[in-house]
């Protein structure tokens, strides 16, 4: 299977690679982990109960080799296990625990680190987050990076699993943040569109270098979806189509090997709505959002694409335990066929006066920042960018 965007739905978590999920399925009142295998000619899934049901908001996560990694909390430590099948049972191999001295510190799972061996999790506190290495290491969790200031999100940068991408919230602005894992978790500045907008990254994709921008920099107050590409110097867009003043847009998934051309790379988005939950593919090259009804059972916001295009979304349903819906993505217009914005999430909306300023350049190699001189137009704002 190619390599894909990894996505979390609600008890759900795909491998990076596309090779594995994990959820907490339900068996009567009883939570218990559950591994779903999608590399080969059909999915299945193998139950991986132990002794005890979980608790509700255990997270799961699978690993390239097979196993499972449980976060569970257990009198207010953060333990981790890897769970195998053994034959007809579970086989759980302890890996040690984080303890959180301040009970206001919430401990999460990071989405699946590239190459699937190793797995790290964000422990925020009340003035710095602190990243772990849970799965993976030398000698159990691992203390590999602190950030000042509260952080969110978490976005893999690299297909070598170094370079974090995360949403720090400092002096009352959110701004992404780059954390080196290899150089004792430097921090660099990614994205700041004006000084005074919130910007977090969503999505991004180690090829084509495309990213999700949701930023309140064109509508103060008013978060707007917008797409850039790491290292460039042309602005930040936020189209008009995925403007969704009575819905919840969400992108989970970036279609992969699209390495010169990320205009053409298709995007999945969950629309959440009045009227349920469904699915929209989107390209940036275009104007339009294709909306299409989401797989009865759909693990919502779950997915992965291949290079080819063909968007997976596992779902289970009372008749199929385990199966994965494919849908191929519409043949892509290109910019210029569209005209005007057309099948837009929202009823039509006037357009934003103010014009996006460009995404900055991530520093990924300790370059030095410098302060960029205001372009001359009363609608923008200096920015930071990489030298």
């Amino acid at each position: 299977m190619d390599e894909g965007a990894w996505a979390a739905g609600p008890g759900c978590v795909i491998a990076a690679d596309g090779t594995y999920a994990a959820r907490l399925a339900l068996d009567g009142a009883s939570w218990y982990p559950e591994r779903w295998t999608l590399d080969g000619p059909e999915p299945y899934a193998v139950p991986l109960p132990v002794n005890q049901p979980e608790e509700p908001g255990t997270e799961v996560q699978p690993l390239s080799d097979g196993r499972v990694l449980i976060h569970r909390v257990v009198d207010g430590r953060h333990t981790f296990s890897l769970l195998y099948p053994t034959g007809p049972g579970t086989g759980e191999l302890p890996l040690g625990a984080v303890e959180c001295p301040d009970r206001e510190t919430r401990l999460r799972l990071l989405p699946p680190a590239p190459g699937g061996e190793r797995a790290y999790a964000l422990a925020v506190g009340r003035g710095s987050t602190t990243v772990w290495l849970v799965a993976g290491g030398a000698f159990g969790p691992e203390h590999v990076a602190e950030v000042p200031g509260h952080c969110s999100g978490g976005v893999w940068l690299d297909r070598t699993g170094r370079l974090l991408a995360l949403d720090r919230f400092q002096d009352g602005r959110t701004k992404s943040v780059v954390v080196d894992l290899e150089r004792g978790g430097e921090m660099s500045p990614l994205l700041q569109i004006t000084e005074r907008s919130n910007d977090r990254l969503l999505l991004a994709d180690a090829d084509s270098g495309l990213l999700l921008i949701r930023s309140d920099a064109p509508s103060p107050g008013h978060d707007r979806l917008g797409w850039g590409v790491l290292g460039s110097t042309l602005p930040v867009r936020f189209p008009d189509c995925l403007r969704a003043p009575e819905h919840t847009v969400t992108p989970f998934a970036i279609q992969p090997g699209q390495v010169l051309t990320p205009e053409t790379c298709a995007v999945a988005l969950r629309i959440d709505g009045p009227a349920g939950t469904w699915l929209g593919i989107w390209r940036p090259a275009e104007r339009h959002v294709h909306q299409l009804p989401a797989p009865a059972g759909w693990l919502a916001g779950t997915g992965l694409w291949t290079k080819e295009g063909v968007l997976q979304l596992p779902y289970a349903t009372g008749a199929v335990r385990c199966g994965v819906a494919r849908v191929g993505a519409p043949a892509g217009t290109g910019e210029g066929d569209g005209g005007p914005d057309r099948d837009a999430v929202q009823d039509p909306a006037p357009p934003v006066a103010a014009r996006p300023v460009p995404l900055q350049q991530a520093p990924l190699k300790g370059r030095v920042v410098r302060q960029v001189a205001p372009v001359p137009s009363p609608a923008d704002t200096s920015v930071v960018t990489a030298g």
